[in-house]
């Protein structure tokens, strides 16, 4: 884990990119990615997912529980497919190409940040019609989120609403949305698999409190919705864990929650600061606790007096007991905030004052 950071020992995944290049008009039109995952296995930066058919959340019944399903998920497509885009980039290395979806009516759209990262120019394609102009408003690579702009003069939008990712359930429906190898508007269902898992940024830090899903996620999924089975964006889908190199059942979503933090400083185009603590950390063998990897020199865990092989026991108050534990009680913190750290080096505990710093642009 680089800085606040975990690293995943329980999968070697392919770290690849979910990428199709396809030529097309002299471009070539990539499924988007960039984003790894932070915590659990390898991930490959991409995608927004495929679902299948997710089971009906409410309703009275009619007919069999496999066809109301179906019904359900068909009503709920038709009302939101209209809100999710393609998101086509151009860049110095040829192009790509990605999903989003429509926040409002004055013509915002979500993505991820690896979708649009070294773009020179940004297209996105409705269901229907040309693709239209779009200009990046605001990204932000430690969230792998990016805002997009159109004019809504320029087609007719159908703004998703954006649910809470705070009280999701493991099982609960899943359903996915995008422009898997530029299939556009591609549905898939599944469950949420797990919740607040870490993965990793395209910078090299931590997102946290990710979702996990079986709907199947491939390239060109990056920056689609993942639904709830009312129609709620819950998570931004982002990564898959594969060793494959396309889906294998095991796909990562940003919580809509960390979106909707960071969306007034997106749409302001303001530099988001995060707190810096310094130090790459990794889960031990054996008992609890962060080992640390590496001091990042003259960081503020050097600056404190933190080593290479000091075993982090507790952080802000807070009992440590895995190396992605660090990197959460770092996160809800300031830059020049004040962090006590007890550490567990040789046979002694010694705790230690950080001063916390400012996030640099890409994790050492």
């Amino acid at each position: 884990m680089r800085d606040d950071r975990r690293r995943s020992n329980f999968l070697a995944a392919l770290l690849g990119a979910l990428a199709v290049a396809i030529p097309f008009s002299g471009l070539a039109i990539a499924g988007v990615f960039d984003s790894d995952d932070d915590a659990a296995p390898a991930t490959a930066p991409a995608p927004a997912a495929e679902p299948e058919p997710a089971p009906a959340a409410s309703g009275e019944e009619s007919g069999s529980p496999g066809a109301r399903a179906a019904t359900d998920v068909s009503a709920l497509y038709a009302r939101v497919s209209k809100g999710v885009v393609s998101v086509e980039t151009l860049t110095a290395a040829g192009g790509g190409t990605g999903s989003g979806f429509v926040l409002d009516d004055e013509g915002y759209i979500l993505t991820n940040e690896h979708v649009v990262e070294d773009a020179r120019s940004v297209r996105v394609r409705f269901t229907k019609g040309a693709p239209i102009t779009a200009r990046v408003v605001g990204a932000d690579a430690s969230s792998d989120l990016a805002l997009l702009k159109v004019d809504p003069a320029d087609h007719a939008l159908t703004p998703l609403d954006l649910g809470s990712s705070r009280n999701l359930k493991v099982g609960q429906p899943a359903i996915a949305i995008g422009s898997p190898f530029r299939l556009a508007g591609t549905l898939t269902t599944g469950v949420i698999s797990a919740v607040g898992r870490p993965i990793e940024s395209p910078n090299g830090f931590t997102i946290e409190n990710a979702i996990q899903t079986d709907a199947a996620i491939n390239p060109g999924n990056s920056g689609g919705p993942l639904l709830d089975a009312s129609a709620r964006v819950i998570g931004i889908n982002a990564q898959i864990a594969t060793n494959s190199g396309s889906n294998d059942g095991v796909g990562f979503a940003i919580a809509v929650d960390t979106a909707k933090e960071i969306l007034p400083a997106l749409k302001a185009g303001r530099e988001i600061k995060r707190p810096y603590l310094g130090v790459s950390t990794g889960d031990p063998r054996t008992g609890t606790g962060a080992l640390v990897a590496n001091v990042i020199p003259d960081g503020p865990a050097d600056d404190a007096g933190l080593r290479t092989g000091d075993r982090i026991v507790e952080i802000g108050g807070r009992p440590v007991a895995q190396s992605a534990d660090v990197s959460a009680a770092v996160s809800g913190r300031k830059p020049g905030d004040r962090i006590e750290v007890r550490v567990r080096r040789g046979g002694d505990e010694r705790t230690l004052s950080v001063t916390l710093g400012t996030r640099p642009a890409r994790a050492s």
